[in-house]
Protein backbone atom coordinates (compact mmCIF):
# COMPACT_ATOMS: atom_id res chain seq x y z
CA UNK A 1 0.00 0.00 0.00
CA UNK A 2 1.66 3.21 -1.16
CA UNK A 3 0.21 6.33 0.47
CA UNK A 4 3.53 8.18 0.77
CA UNK A 5 2.36 11.23 -1.17
CA UNK A 6 -0.16 11.92 1.60
CA UNK A 7 2.81 12.87 3.78
CA UNK A 8 5.18 14.47 1.28
CA UNK A 9 5.05 14.92 -2.46
CA UNK A 10 8.05 12.66 -3.15
CA UNK A 11 10.99 10.90 -1.56
CA UNK A 12 14.01 13.26 -1.57
CA UNK A 13 16.90 12.00 -3.71
CA UNK A 14 19.35 11.85 -0.81
CA UNK A 15 17.05 9.43 1.06
CA UNK A 16 16.54 6.95 -1.77
CA UNK A 17 19.75 4.90 -1.26
CA UNK A 18 18.84 4.31 2.38
CA UNK A 19 15.58 2.67 1.32
CA UNK A 20 17.50 0.07 -0.68
CA UNK A 21 19.86 -1.28 1.98
CA UNK A 22 19.23 -4.95 2.87
CA UNK A 23 18.13 -4.15 6.41
CA UNK A 24 15.36 -1.90 5.08
CA UNK A 25 14.40 -4.21 2.23
CA UNK A 26 13.76 -7.00 4.77
CA UNK A 27 10.93 -4.90 6.18
CA UNK A 28 9.00 -5.25 2.92
CA UNK A 29 8.22 -8.78 4.11
CA UNK A 30 7.19 -7.81 7.65
CA UNK A 31 3.52 -6.86 7.92
CA UNK A 32 2.06 -4.02 9.96
CA UNK A 33 -0.69 -6.13 11.51
CA UNK A 34 1.49 -8.61 13.37
CA UNK A 35 0.31 -11.75 11.58
CA UNK A 36 -3.40 -10.95 11.97
CA UNK A 37 -3.57 -10.27 8.23
CA UNK A 38 -3.04 -14.00 7.56
CA UNK A 39 -6.27 -14.89 9.41
CA UNK A 40 -9.92 -14.59 8.48
CA UNK A 41 -10.74 -12.13 11.26
CA UNK A 42 -12.36 -8.89 10.11
CA UNK A 43 -11.09 -6.28 9.37
CA UNK A 44 -7.85 -8.10 8.53
CA UNK A 45 -9.14 -10.41 5.82
CA UNK A 46 -8.46 -9.36 2.24
CA UNK A 47 -6.17 -6.50 3.21
CA UNK A 48 -3.83 -4.82 0.78
CA UNK A 49 -0.15 -5.27 1.54
CA UNK A 50 0.97 -2.84 4.25
CA UNK A 51 4.51 -3.52 5.39
CA UNK A 52 6.94 -2.19 7.98
CA UNK A 53 8.89 -0.79 5.02
CA UNK A 54 5.83 1.21 3.91
CA UNK A 55 5.37 2.43 7.46
CA UNK A 56 9.03 3.32 7.97
CA UNK A 57 9.26 5.28 4.73
CA UNK A 58 6.02 7.09 5.51
CA UNK A 59 7.24 7.98 9.00
CA UNK A 60 10.51 9.31 7.58
CA UNK A 61 8.65 11.43 5.01
CA UNK A 62 6.45 12.97 7.70
CA UNK A 63 9.54 13.95 9.69
CA UNK A 64 11.27 15.31 6.58
CA UNK A 65 8.17 17.28 5.60
CA UNK A 66 8.12 19.15 8.90
CA UNK A 67 11.82 19.37 9.73
CA UNK A 68 13.90 18.95 6.53
CA UNK A 69 16.54 17.58 8.89
CA UNK A 70 18.38 14.40 7.72
CA UNK A 71 19.34 13.15 11.18
CA UNK A 72 15.77 13.16 12.44
CA UNK A 73 14.49 11.75 9.15
CA UNK A 74 16.91 8.82 9.21
CA UNK A 75 16.14 8.13 12.86
CA UNK A 76 12.48 7.85 11.86
CA UNK A 77 13.32 5.67 8.86
CA UNK A 78 15.30 3.20 10.97
CA UNK A 79 12.98 3.07 13.99
CA UNK A 80 11.54 -0.36 13.02
CA UNK A 81 14.66 -1.80 11.42
CA UNK A 82 15.07 -4.49 14.09
CA UNK A 83 11.40 -5.55 14.06
CA UNK A 84 11.07 -9.34 14.05
CA UNK A 85 8.72 -11.34 11.86
CA UNK A 86 5.09 -10.83 12.91
CA UNK A 87 6.25 -7.81 14.93
CA UNK A 88 4.28 -7.44 18.18
CA UNK A 89 3.18 -11.10 18.13
CA UNK A 90 6.77 -11.69 19.27
CA UNK A 91 6.06 -9.34 22.21
CA UNK A 92 3.20 -11.71 23.09
CA UNK A 93 5.66 -14.60 22.75
CA UNK A 94 7.91 -12.83 25.28
CA UNK A 95 5.04 -12.06 27.65
CA UNK A 96 5.10 -8.33 26.92
CA UNK A 97 1.39 -7.94 26.14
CA UNK A 98 0.79 -4.63 27.89
CA UNK A 99 3.70 -2.44 26.76
CA UNK A 100 4.72 -4.23 23.53
CA UNK A 101 8.22 -2.79 23.71
CA UNK A 102 10.29 -6.00 23.85
CA UNK A 103 10.73 -5.94 20.07
CA UNK A 104 12.06 -2.37 19.99
CA UNK A 105 15.58 -3.22 21.16
CA UNK A 106 18.38 -3.81 18.69
CA UNK A 107 17.95 -0.80 16.39
CA UNK A 108 21.31 0.79 17.12
CA UNK A 109 23.13 -2.54 16.99
CA UNK A 110 21.63 -3.36 13.60
CA UNK A 111 22.66 0.02 12.18
CA UNK A 112 26.17 -0.39 13.61
CA UNK A 113 26.38 -3.81 12.02
CA UNK A 114 25.33 -2.65 8.55
CA UNK A 115 28.22 -1.65 6.32
CA UNK A 116 25.70 -0.47 3.71
CA UNK A 117 24.13 2.01 6.12
CA UNK A 118 27.46 3.16 7.57
CA UNK A 119 28.83 3.79 4.08
CA UNK A 120 25.87 6.06 3.36
CA UNK A 121 26.09 7.83 6.71
CA UNK A 122 29.83 8.60 6.55
CA UNK A 123 29.70 11.23 3.75
CA UNK A 124 26.92 12.98 5.67
CA UNK A 125 29.05 13.21 8.80
CA UNK A 126 26.60 11.01 10.71
CA UNK A 127 27.27 7.99 12.91
CA UNK A 128 25.03 5.10 13.84
CA UNK A 129 24.58 6.71 17.27
CA UNK A 130 23.18 9.85 15.63
CA UNK A 131 20.32 8.00 13.94
CA UNK A 132 19.79 4.97 16.18
CA UNK A 133 17.25 6.38 18.65
CA UNK A 134 14.19 8.16 17.30
CA UNK A 135 12.89 8.69 20.83
CA UNK A 136 15.21 11.71 20.98
CA UNK A 137 13.10 13.61 18.45
CA UNK A 138 9.54 14.55 19.47
CA UNK A 139 8.32 14.97 15.89
CA UNK A 140 9.37 11.38 15.15
CA UNK A 141 8.29 9.92 18.49
CA UNK A 142 6.44 11.27 21.49
CA UNK A 143 4.97 9.95 24.71
CA UNK A 144 1.53 8.44 24.27
CA UNK A 145 -1.16 9.71 23.75
CA UNK A 146 0.55 12.64 22.01
CA UNK A 147 0.81 12.71 18.23
CA UNK A 148 4.07 11.99 16.43
CA UNK A 149 5.13 10.83 12.98
CA UNK A 150 5.23 7.14 13.96
CA UNK A 151 1.74 7.22 15.51
CA UNK A 152 0.36 9.36 12.69
CA UNK A 153 1.62 7.05 9.95
CA UNK A 154 0.39 3.73 11.27
CA UNK A 155 -2.92 5.31 12.23
CA UNK A 156 -3.47 6.80 8.77
CA UNK A 157 -2.34 3.57 7.14
CA UNK A 158 -4.71 1.46 9.19
CA UNK A 159 -7.63 3.88 8.83
CA UNK A 160 -7.36 3.26 5.09
CA UNK A 161 -6.60 -0.46 5.45
CA UNK A 162 -9.60 -1.11 7.69
CA UNK A 163 -11.91 0.93 5.46
CA UNK A 164 -12.71 3.53 8.09
CA UNK A 165 -12.04 6.43 5.68
CA UNK A 166 -10.97 6.96 2.08
CA UNK A 167 -7.54 8.22 1.06
CA UNK A 168 -8.83 11.70 0.19
CA UNK A 169 -10.39 12.15 3.64
CA UNK A 170 -7.17 11.09 5.33
CA UNK A 171 -5.21 13.42 3.07
CA UNK A 172 -7.37 16.40 4.07
CA UNK A 173 -6.84 15.59 7.75
CA UNK A 174 -3.06 15.34 7.31
CA UNK A 175 -3.00 18.65 5.41
CA UNK A 176 -4.34 20.37 8.54
CA UNK A 177 -1.25 19.41 10.54
CA UNK A 178 1.58 21.70 11.57
CA UNK A 179 4.35 21.75 14.18
CA UNK A 180 3.81 23.98 17.19
CA UNK A 181 4.36 24.23 20.92
CA UNK A 182 2.20 22.07 23.13
CA UNK A 183 1.06 22.75 26.70
CA UNK A 184 4.60 22.01 27.94
CA UNK A 185 6.19 24.40 25.47
CA UNK A 186 7.65 21.51 23.46
CA UNK A 187 7.44 20.82 19.73
CA UNK A 188 4.65 18.50 18.67
CA UNK A 189 2.75 17.59 15.55
CA UNK A 190 -0.61 19.26 16.03
CA UNK A 191 -3.72 20.32 14.18
CA UNK A 192 -4.56 23.81 13.06
CA UNK A 193 -8.32 23.29 13.40
CA UNK A 194 -10.42 21.51 16.01
CA UNK A 195 -12.59 19.92 13.34
CA UNK A 196 -9.73 18.03 11.74
CA UNK A 197 -8.39 17.03 15.15
CA UNK A 198 -11.75 15.63 16.23
CA UNK A 199 -12.16 13.72 12.98
CA UNK A 200 -8.69 12.23 13.35
CA UNK A 201 -9.22 11.35 17.02
CA UNK A 202 -12.46 9.54 16.21
CA UNK A 203 -10.89 7.56 13.37
CA UNK A 204 -7.82 6.77 15.49
CA UNK A 205 -10.10 5.46 18.23
CA UNK A 206 -11.78 3.13 15.75
CA UNK A 207 -8.31 1.71 15.08
CA UNK A 208 -7.69 1.49 18.83
CA UNK A 209 -10.67 -0.82 19.19
CA UNK A 210 -9.29 -3.05 16.44
CA UNK A 211 -5.92 -3.30 18.20
CA UNK A 212 -7.55 -4.75 21.35
CA UNK A 213 -10.37 -6.62 19.61
CA UNK A 214 -10.97 -10.24 20.51
CA UNK A 215 -9.89 -11.28 17.01
CA UNK A 216 -6.64 -9.32 17.17
CA UNK A 217 -5.70 -10.63 20.62
CA UNK A 218 -6.72 -14.18 19.77
CA UNK A 219 -4.69 -14.13 16.55
CA UNK A 220 -1.57 -12.68 18.15
CA UNK A 221 -1.69 -15.08 21.10
CA UNK A 222 -2.33 -18.07 18.82
CA UNK A 223 0.60 -17.08 16.62
CA UNK A 224 2.82 -16.52 19.67
CA UNK A 225 1.92 -20.00 20.95
CA UNK A 226 2.70 -21.51 17.55
CA UNK A 227 6.08 -19.77 17.40
CA UNK A 228 6.92 -20.76 20.97
CA UNK A 229 6.22 -24.43 20.28
CA UNK A 230 8.22 -24.35 17.02
CA UNK A 231 11.16 -22.80 18.87
CA UNK A 232 10.94 -25.38 21.66
CA UNK A 233 10.82 -28.16 19.08
CA UNK A 234 13.88 -26.63 17.35
CA UNK A 235 12.05 -26.33 14.06
CA UNK A 236 12.74 -22.60 14.38
CA UNK A 237 15.86 -20.98 15.76
CA UNK A 238 15.70 -17.56 17.49
CA UNK A 239 17.50 -15.94 14.53
CA UNK A 240 14.68 -17.09 12.23
CA UNK A 241 12.50 -14.45 13.88
CA UNK A 242 14.74 -11.81 12.30
CA UNK A 243 14.45 -13.00 8.72
CA UNK A 244 11.22 -12.46 6.78
CA UNK A 245 7.69 -13.70 7.16
CA UNK A 246 7.73 -15.66 3.90
CA UNK A 247 10.93 -17.46 4.92
CA UNK A 248 9.65 -18.22 8.41
CA UNK A 249 6.34 -19.54 7.03
CA UNK A 250 8.32 -21.70 4.62
CA UNK A 251 10.23 -23.23 7.53
CA UNK A 252 7.03 -23.79 9.53
CA UNK A 253 5.23 -25.47 6.63
CA UNK A 254 8.17 -27.77 5.92
CA UNK A 255 6.87 -29.84 8.84
CA UNK A 256 3.57 -31.72 8.43
CA UNK A 257 2.59 -30.95 12.02
CA UNK A 258 3.35 -27.25 11.84
CA UNK A 259 1.91 -26.91 8.35
CA UNK A 260 -1.42 -28.08 9.79
CA UNK A 261 -1.06 -25.67 12.71
CA UNK A 262 -0.25 -22.80 10.33
CA UNK A 263 -3.28 -23.65 8.21
CA UNK A 264 -5.43 -23.74 11.35
CA UNK A 265 -4.08 -20.33 12.34
CA UNK A 266 -4.89 -18.90 8.90
CA UNK A 267 -8.44 -20.27 9.13
CA UNK A 268 -9.20 -18.42 12.38
CA UNK A 269 -12.28 -16.25 11.96
CA UNK A 270 -14.42 -16.50 15.09
CA UNK A 271 -13.76 -15.94 18.80
CA UNK A 272 -15.77 -17.24 21.74
CA UNK A 273 -15.78 -15.29 25.01
CA UNK A 274 -16.75 -16.19 28.57
CA UNK A 275 -16.28 -14.82 32.08
CA UNK A 276 -15.41 -18.24 33.46
CA UNK A 277 -14.91 -21.37 31.34
CA UNK A 278 -15.62 -24.85 32.65
CA UNK A 279 -12.30 -26.06 31.26
CA UNK A 280 -9.46 -23.53 30.89
CA UNK A 281 -7.33 -25.78 28.67
CA UNK A 282 -8.23 -24.02 25.41
CA UNK A 283 -9.21 -20.67 26.93
CA UNK A 284 -6.93 -17.75 27.77
CA UNK A 285 -7.15 -14.29 29.27
CA UNK A 286 -5.16 -12.16 26.84
CA UNK A 287 -4.23 -8.61 27.90
CA UNK A 288 -3.10 -6.01 25.39
CA UNK A 289 -1.65 -2.53 25.09
CA UNK A 290 -4.34 0.13 24.74
CA UNK A 291 -3.14 2.55 22.07
CA UNK A 292 -4.97 5.83 21.58
CA UNK A 293 -4.23 9.39 20.50
CA UNK A 294 -5.30 12.69 22.08
CA UNK A 295 -4.05 15.23 19.53
CA UNK A 296 -3.33 18.86 20.30
CA UNK A 297 -5.04 21.78 18.56
CA UNK A 298 -2.77 24.77 18.07
CA UNK A 299 -3.44 27.52 20.63
CA UNK A 300 -6.44 25.60 21.97
CA UNK A 301 -5.48 22.39 23.78
CA UNK A 302 -6.03 18.64 23.61
CA UNK A 303 -9.06 17.25 21.83
CA UNK A 304 -10.27 15.68 25.09
CA UNK A 305 -10.43 19.16 26.64
CA UNK A 306 -12.27 20.59 23.63
CA UNK A 307 -14.76 17.86 22.78
CA UNK A 308 -16.59 16.11 25.61
CA UNK A 309 -17.96 13.37 23.37
CA UNK A 310 -14.51 12.32 22.19
CA UNK A 311 -13.23 12.52 25.78
CA UNK A 312 -16.05 10.23 26.89
CA UNK A 313 -15.37 7.72 24.10
CA UNK A 314 -11.66 7.59 24.99
CA UNK A 315 -12.46 7.09 28.68
CA UNK A 316 -14.85 4.26 27.80
CA UNK A 317 -12.13 2.64 25.72
CA UNK A 318 -9.55 2.91 28.50
CA UNK A 319 -12.04 1.61 31.09
CA UNK A 320 -12.97 -1.43 29.01
CA UNK A 321 -11.88 -4.60 30.77
CA UNK A 322 -10.04 -7.30 28.86
CA UNK A 323 -10.09 -9.63 31.87
CA UNK A 324 -12.26 -12.31 30.29
CA UNK A 325 -11.48 -15.62 28.63
CA UNK A 326 -11.29 -16.04 24.87
CA UNK A 327 -10.68 -18.89 22.46
CA UNK A 328 -10.87 -19.39 18.75
CA UNK A 329 -13.63 -21.46 17.20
Amino acid sequence: MDIRNIYHRSVPDWLLPFLEVPEMQRLKDIGMNCGCEYTGFPPFRQQHSYSRWDHSVGTALIVWHYTEEPQQTLSALFHDISTPTFAHAVDFLRGDHRTQEATESGTLEMIRGSSAIRNLLDPMGLRAEDVGDYHRFPIADNASPRLCADRLEYTCGNIIQYGFAAVDEVRSIVEDLTVGKNEDGKDELMFCSAGAAVSFARLALECSHVYVSDGDRCAMQSLADLLRDALQDHLLAPQDLYTTESRLISVLTSSDHYRKRWEQFCSLSTVLCTDQPDDTRDWKVVPSKKRYIDPYVQNAGRVTSLNSEVASLIHQFLDRSLDYWIRSL
